[in-house]
């Protein structure tokens, strides 16, 4: 069964303005419009600042991460991959006040020419990155990460929008492949035995694309036999994140890490660009010109 059949959903056609060119408030292009949201990159350090608020908001309020005493006392989270990736956010506005109160979702992205030139990949610090990297060293890779998105805006048309904005990134800086830490919550592998088994049995990147856990915080998927007809059940046990993913067609790395700080369990996906099927990329655009700010 593939994940597309398990999950029974058609990919919901809504109103994406991005595939013209859309002008903000300010005269500056955006990257996609639905209804009062947007996604745009941050433009300054005080939209950066309070996307890390808005993080703070949604791994420490929500869910309970622990972050250092500077972050706890600040009320934002940060760290130094902060200073060299780029900040993709989704903004309301509809609400009153200035762009850094409407932001209501935020990803990382870090490209692998400046990855390579600074501090590395941040993902390298759970999985075994360098190996993936190796074995294709005519690609380009972008790292995503540290993705959240307010309660009240959980919603496919958020997720849609996120997309969007890192489909155009993906095409603006001609990347080859996706990857990053998405994360399930608790600490408790075992909690989610049945999406992970999906996962090992369904989408594990193998081959060139084969990528492992850190040996020392290895934590296996396959810890129970998986049942294909439990597919649909456990796809519904997956944050919506992660379920947008495979629905673009991405793979999972070998094992899964704890991630006591933010109190998650973290996989890793990989997404080889030319996986994505002629579908989404017929829906997202295939030309990123427009996106050249």
């Amino acid at each position: 069964m593939t994940v597309e059949q398990a999950q029974n959903g058609q990919f919901e056609e809504v109103e994406m303005s991005a595939r013209m060119p859309v002008i903000d408030g300010d005269g500056q292009p955006v990257l996609g419009r639905i209804g009062s949201l947007e996604t745009r990159l941050a433009r300054n350090d005080h939209e950066i600042e309070a996307a890390q608020r808005v993080r703070f908001q949604v791994f420490v309020e929500e869910m309970k991460a622990r972050l250092s005493q500077d972050c706890m006392a600040r009320k934002r989270d940060f760290d130094s991959w902060d200073a060299i990736c780029d900040h993709l956010l989704v903004l309301d506005r509809s609400i009153e006040g200035d762009t850094e109160d409407q932001i209501v979702g935020t990803y990382r992205i870090l490209r692998q020419e400046v990855a390579m030139r600074r501090s590395g990949f941040y993902s390298a610090s759970e999985f075994d990155i360098a190996p993936l990297v190796e074995r294709h060293p005519g690609k380009q890779f972008m790292e995503l990460g540290r993705s959240c998105v307010l309660p009240a805006y959980r919603t496919k048309r958020t997720v849609e929008l996120l997309w969007q904005g890192n489909w155009a990134y993906a095409l603006k800086h001609r990347m080859d492949a996706m990857f990053g830490c998405a994360s399930f919550p608790g600490t408790d592998p075992a909690a989610h035995a049945l999406a992970f088994g999906f996962l090992h049995h369904s989408v594990l990147a193998s081959g060139e694309w084969a990528v492992n856990a850190r040996p020392e915080l290895f934590e296996p998927l396959d810890r129970h036999p998986f049942d294909p007809a439990d597919s649909r059940k456990a796809l519904a046990t997956m944050p919506p994140l992660v379920k947008g993913y495979l629905r673009l067609g991405a793979m999972v790395g070998n094992g899964a890490v704890i991630d006591r700080a933010f109190n998650t369990t973290d996989v890793l996906i990989v997404l080889p660009i030319d996986r994505i099927s002629d579908r989404y990329i017929s829906h997202y655009g295939a030309d990123a010109g427009r996106f050249s700010a």
